[in-house]
């Protein structure tokens, strides 16, 4: 892996974004719209207070892994991985300069709908926003890798859109975003437990009780920052030139 290498490949994905407004539109505009619908169709300030911060990670986890999985796609069936492939550019150096890439994109989106959501809105954290918003980053980051690594598995741009619903909607009914993990039948917690979202929601519900580094917050930052780095390395194995 060639540090060089990565940022160039980070650079050459922002300067794409740059130009596709309809992408960018997606990234930050459609968390900030669901956030701010979330705000008046509860229409409970305390209720909202109890909800969003959950919300704040799970939102960009699923934009990012739309996003991502359909765009490392693209430069597969479109012919520009396999002519990367040529050049020193290893597959790791690709996967690693769309995290760069999308990393940077994910703070901008997660500040966004933050501020919003703290001004705007009216959301009342009982935690540092700071650590809020380096754990949304984080989910989105998490959505990222998993949209990278199914890529690999799908032909069509179409195919990569299914994938959202075996990816994502599992672990949305599962993280204990609807019901609680612990009043859940014991098999569904035993798989929820496997399932990074889990940890991610989880993670900002303690954020959310207090201020306070707890342990189980350290815990599922370790797990979080374990399933990213996972992912990737996993999307860097099976990452094919292109789609046959």
């Amino acid at each position: 892996m060639k540090l060089s290498i990565t940022l160039a490949t980070s650079r050459r994905i922002l300067a794409q974004l740059r130009h596709d407004h309809r992408t960018v539109g997606l990234l930050i505009g459609v968390p900030t719209l669901l956030m701010i619908l979330l705000r008046y169709v509860i229409d409970n300030p305390v209720a909202f207070d109890r909800w969003a911060p959950m919300l704040l990670g799970v939102f960009p986890f699923i934009v990012m892994f739309i996003v991502t999985s359909v765009g490392t796609l693209r430069e597969r069936t479109g012919g520009t991985l396999e002519r990367l492939m040529t050049t020193p550019l290893g597959k790791l150096d690709l996967l690693l300069g769309y995290a760069l890439a999308f990393g940077l994109l994910a703070l901008v989106q997660v500040g966004v709908v933050t501020a919003i959501s703290v001004t705007w809105l009216g959301l009342d954290l009982a935690g540092s926003m700071w650590s809020l918003v380096l754990v949304a980053v984080l989910d989105a980051l998490l959505g990222m890798a998993l949209g990278l690594f199914a890529s690999a598995f799908a032909r069509t741009e179409f195919q990569a859109v299914q994938f959202m619903p075996a990816f994502v909607l599992p672990q949305a009914l599962l993280c204990g975003l609807v019901v609680p993990r612990e009043q859940m039948a014991s098999w569904l917690e035993w798989i929820s437990a496997v399932l990074p979202l889990s940890y991610a929601v989880e993670a900002m519900r303690e954020l959310s009780r207090g201020d306070e580094f707890t342990s189980t917050l350290a815990r599922d930052l370790a797990i979080i920052i374990g399933c990213v780095i996972v992912s990737l390395m996993l999307g860097a194995a099976t990452l094919r030139r292109r789609t046959a």
